[in-house]
This record gives structure tokens, sequence and C-alpha cells, in this order.
């Protein structure tokens, strides 16, 4: 096993990134992880490909992502943000309750680990970075959508928002249950010293 690198998501690690969702067909039909970024105004121009869109907000900096390297080949990553880029999925949208829950500064919203690299602690490397670079940035109150599979089988390909395993290893906790399996959890980072 190589050693894993974790770079961000930038125009020069752009063609690793690309390279991989093109190795997977686009990624769960050609997602291209644009569905939290949907909605926005930039994003009304359905006459852009999903490509096209992510490549011009990697340009423009909103778009961020902590991708695992092994070598020069991206085989994983971390799809994250600050709120207003980020935005929750139809299912996932709430009313924040005042007093009982926090509104987040930044949301974790994808992930997604080459078939053949599956199993081997990429997506927790890249949560880790992607975790790191919310405290370089000011830190703050990070939500994310994971999924308890807990008692179940489930392909390893079709678990996109992580585990509440995972999360809850990082400190997480379970703010509420959003569908049958999935749930909203959050986690106050501390900005780095």
């Amino acid at each position: 096993m190589s050693d894993f690198v974790v770079k961000p998501l930038t125009e020069e690690t752009w063609p690793a990134y690309a390279d991989l969702i093109e190795r997977h067909n686009g990624v769960w039909g050609g997602c291209w992880c644009m569905g939290f970024h949907e909605g926005t105004p930039e994003e009304a121009d359905t006459s852009i490909c999903k490509r096209d869109r992510k490549l011009r907000r990697v340009c423009d900096g909103t778009a961020h992502a902590s991708v695992v390297f092994d070598g020069d080949k991206a085989v994983g990553w971390c799809q994250y943000g600050p709120a207003s880029e980020i935005r929750p999925q139809n299912k996932f949208k709430t009313k924040y309750l005042p007093g009982l829950e926090l509104e987040p500064n930044w949301r974790i919203s994808c992930f997604f680990v080459d078939k053949k690299y599956r199993g081997k602690g990429v997506s927790s490397l890249a949560l880790d970075a992607a975790l790191e670079a919310i405290a370089r940035e000011g830190g703050g109150v990070v939500e994310a959508y994971p999924e308890n599979v807990e008692g179940r089988k489930i392909a390893g390909s079709f678990i996109c928002l992580g585990t509440t395993a995972m999360f809850e290893r990082r400190g997480f906790v379970r703010q509420r249950q959003v569908a049958m399996h999935h749930w909203v959890m959050v986690k106050a980072i501390p900005a780095a010293k």
C-alpha cells in the first residue's frame, strides 16, 4: 500500500480529480458532486454540463474538497464548504430551533472513493483533511448528513455521505434523524492556532 497524500481541490489538482470522476462514469450517473451546489444562482443555467460547472466553481474558489492521492492518481475525496456554498438537499433541509440546534457555518456534503481503494481508510483521511482545512479557515459549526449502516449490509459504493460511526469517532453528535438511515450530525470545530 502506498502512502496516501491529501491535497485541496484546486486548478492544479483538477485534472486528477476529473480523471477519477471520469474513470467512474461521472460518479452516480454524472453527478460530479454538484447536487449540494444545485439551487444556487450560478447553477440555474442547465445548458452548461455539470463537469464544466464544477470546473468553473473550482476556478473561482467556490468548490472545496480534500482529494486523496496515491502517487499522482486521485483515489477519493470529501467535499465540504461554507454553508453559503453547500446547500442541504431537500430531505435534509429544516428550520433550526434557536437555542436547541446550531446553524452550521460549514457543511460536509459527500465522499467518493475509487472502487479499488474502498475499505482502506480513504474517506477517513479525506474527512480529517477537510476538518483541518475548516479549522485553518476559522472553524465553526460543521454539519454533515451521514448514514447509519450499523447492522445492515450495504455496498460501499452507495455510502456517499459517510457513516455515522466515522463522524462519531471524530466527536460529531447526532442532531436529528432526517431519513430512515440518515442523520444530521454536528460538531463545533475550533479555529487552528
